[in-house]
């Protein structure tokens, strides 16, 4: 675009600035280690704002249930006894769905490695495309 360039201002309310938030009270325990595993990163990569707290939130309660489930399984098996027969432990299918839920969260909240893209690569990582094999 042609021409001067319009003055930018900051808005209000956007990243919070200062301290990362600790996790809220309520948290599992599970859920409060992965709070704060990621949020000092959301943070410090301004992604943490007042609209991704509960999203945030959420990722650790489903985060923290896979790892209880794991626990409940690593303890009790992971096939139980029923009358019909060994059967998958009940905390499977529900350990599966918090997977799931997480990584949807996670993807959400850039955590994963795909969403935060080429950031911090330097020009010599990201290379033009062509790898130098392909054209020997």
């Amino acid at each position: 675009m042609k021409g001067r360039k319009p003055n930018l201002q900051v808005i209000e309310g956007g990243a919070a600035p200062g301290r990362c938030p600790s996790p809220p009270s309520w948290l599992t325990t599970h859920a409060k280690r992965e709070w704060k595993r990621s949020a000092p990163e959301l943070h410090r990569r301004k992604l943490l704002t007042a609209d991704t707290m509960a999203t945030l939130e959420s990722y650790c309660v489903a985060a923290g249930q896979v790892r209880e489930f794991e626990e409940m399984m690593g303890a009790e098996g992971r096939m139980v006894s029923t009358e019909n027969g060994p059967k998958p432990h009940p905390a499977f299918k529900m350990q599966q769905a918090a997977m799931r839920e997480a990584r949807l969260l996670a993807a959400e909240l850039a955590l994963t490695p795909h969403r935060q893209g080429t950031k911090g690569k330097t020009e010599e990582d990201k290379g033009n495309g062509w790898d130098s094999d392909f054209l020997a």
